[in-house]
């Protein structure tokens, strides 16, 4: 099958603007210091969270964009878009960065909450301040919840060939990917991390989440179509999904070795997420089959009212993703310095999504006003999504 032939129509699939929208959520709830707002996140019911699920949409979505730019203009022409992506990426993430430190800085100094320093790894910087900044443009130096750009602009930087080699032979690429990820568990591979350790998020081994998104959407979904169709697989999905609920909420309780095998509950505990565990990769891909099956692309509740904050989150994810991480650091404060009570934690993680459904809606009424009046007039119902694809991160 040819490389135009494998990639799907050219229409949006809001199932991935959708659960794109729901991992930056997600994600920004978790970073938040908040017992009560954890369990609106995905950690607590699984070994898998938003964080897995946007890696894996990142790379779906990036064969799918970039992919028909290579087959359309050519490889040259495909992989200056793509860098320039990567630009983007690595552009935020500095903004958001030396935003983020500044603020940390300000209100540790105004405030006296001194802490804060620590909490959130700024010591380094009061350290050593000039090194620690060039360290942080070079990606190593990573304060508190800074680490998954970091991880998108290696991904993305290092997707151009690979790119090219998967339009070709894209299951050798699936393959050499596997085996990248194996060797990198295997042998301890990593990036140091600056003044001490490794990258959180290890990107030898999310690569696998990454690259399995692009060869699914470029023709590896028909490859794996009976396992959406195969009961015996759904039956040992929803098997599984139990299990991983089971093991992660008995994480939470005082006594865990009552209700599982010391051995069992150790296995899984504590969650390998820095080099991506293979149990926590099966939970995914799991929750993926499970959500294909019971979703189908053309499903009428997709554009439901209800769902239309999320799928527009899920549209502008770059700019929400930034304004999450920011929000979860003011959240957490405002939450240390003032109540901590269960109102407030509530109130505190519904504000911060009111705030990041407000830029996304913003954004999106200003990328239209951007485009030409001829092209705005040409689709009066401004709030339907695009038709060429959809958007990479």
């Amino acid at each position: 099958m040819s490389a135009e032939l494998a990639l799907p129509p050219p229409q949006r699939d809001l199932r991935l603007d959708l659960f794109r929208g729901l991992a930056n959520w997600a994600m920004f709830l978790g970073h938040i210091f908040s017992p009560v707002l954890a369990w609106f996140s995905f950690r607590n019911y699984g070994f898998s969270d938003g964080a897995d699920l946007f890696v894996f949409i990142s790379g779906y979505t990036s064969a799918l964009v970039f992919a028909r730019k290579m087959l359309e203009r050519g490889f040259v022409f495909g992989t200056t878009r793509l860098f320039r992506r990567v630009w983007q990426i690595y552009v935020a993430h500095v903004l958001l960065f030396v935003f983020y430190l500044a603020s940390i800085l300000f209100l540790a100094d105004r405030s006296g909450a001194s802490d804060l320093i620590n909490q959130f790894h700024v010591a380094p910087l009061l350290l050593a301040p000039v090194e620690t900044l060039a360290q942080g443009l070079m990606l190593k130096y990573k304060p508190l919840n800074l680490d998954v750009l970091p991880l998108y602009v290696v991904l993305m930087g290092a997707f151009a060939p690979m790119l090219w080699l998967m339009l070709r032979h894209r299951n050798w690429v699936m393959l050499g990917s596997v085996l990248l990820y194996l060797a990198a568990r295997q042998f301890g591979w990593n990036l140091p991390s600056y003044p001490s350790g490794v990258w959180y998020f290890n990107p030898f081994a999310w690569q696998l989440l990454f690259v399995l998104g692009a060869w699914l959407a470029l023709g590896g979904a028909d490859t794996l179509h009976f396992l959406i169709r195969s009961r015996l697989v759904l039956f040992f999905a929803v098997i599984y999904l139990l299990f991983a609920a089971a093991m992660t909420l008995a994480a939470h309780l005082p006594e865990p070795h009552a209700i599982f095998p010391r051995v069992l509950f150790e296995a899984f505990t504590p969650n390998d997420k820095t080099n991506l565990a293979p149990y926590r990769f099966l939970h995914l891909a799991i929750l993926i089959i499970v959500a294909v099956r019971l979703i189908p692309i053309d499903a009428p509740g997709l554009r439901a009212a209800i769902w239309r904050p999320l799928v527009k989150c899920g549209q502008q994810s770059l700019e929400v993703f930034c304004v999450g991480i920011y929000l979860s650091f003011v959240a957490s404060l405002i939450l240390q310095t003032t109540s901590d009570g269960i109102f407030a934690q509530l109130l505190a993680g519904a504000g911060g999504l009111a705030i990041m459904t407000a830029v996304a809606y913003y954004r999106s009424w200003s990328k239209r006003m951007e485009k030409p009046v001829e092209a705005r007039g040409n689709h009066p119902a401004a709030d339907e999504p695009r038709r060429s694809g959809p958007a990479t991160l």
